[in-house]
């Protein structure tokens, strides 16, 4: 599976940017860029941890789904999501281990709260649930949207439901003012670790 990529004339199932061969975009899978940019997803020695080859396509149907179709704001999601997870090995906090936070990009309980009630599937789960619930309850609604089929599709549900358009459109641009714009709205500084997995991030789809 390959990430869907707008172009002028359509989208097209990319690994790349626009900008690089046309040969070169076809080899690359989701997969292959995931492992690029968390390199440590390569390989995975625990129950909660996952693969590059399993979190690829998982990650491509949820850009798909929440309609991002730009190299930039595919390239952005990932970034932080790797970052946060530690190259997907983890998927709650683990220090200090805080209730109800996690997913592949880790939000707090109160988003996670969000996203379960924007799920048909889950929502009925968390019917009467609000952001002062017990530690016990947090936890619940984290082991639902951690399962692999919404796990990942947190951080493309965040950009698009919790930042406002002008974030979502600064992405499209692929740069550095595009994603510092997009760590203010999810409320965290860049530093040299952030930079480094966007800088990867940037390089596998030739931004």
């Amino acid at each position: 599976m390959k990430f869907q990529v707008a172009t002028a004339t359509g989208l097209l199932l990319a690994g790349q940017a626009l900008a690089a061969p046309h040969q070169a975009r076809q080899a690359k899978s989701a997969a292959d860029i995931v492992a690029e940019i968390a390199p440590g997803s390569k390989s995975c020695d625990s129950t909660e941890c996952r693969t590059a080859e399993q979190a690829g396509p998982l990650l491509a149907t949820a850009m798909a789904q929440y309609g991002l179709d730009h190299a930039g704001q595919i390239a952005a999601v990932i970034a932080l999501s790797a970052f946060e997870s530690v190259d997907f090995k983890f998927k709650h906090n683990v220090s200090p281990g805080r209730p109800g936070q996690g997913t592949s990009n880790m939000q707090m309980f109160n988003f996670n709260l969000k996203y379960a009630q924007s799920i048909d599937a889950l929502k009925g789960k968390v019917a009467g649930v609000d952001e002062n619930a017990p530690d016990d309850k947090k936890n619940e609604v984290l082991a639902l949207v951690n399962d692999d089929q919404y796990n990942f599709g947190s951080g493309a549900w965040f950009l698009t439901t919790q930042c406002d358009s002008g974030v979502k459109d600064a992405l499209k641009a692929g740069d550095d003012a595009g994603f510092q714009a997009y760590m203010q709205c999810v409320g965290v500084t860049i530093d040299s670790g952030r930079q480094a997995y966007w800088d990867r991030a940037k390089q596998a789809f030739g931004l």
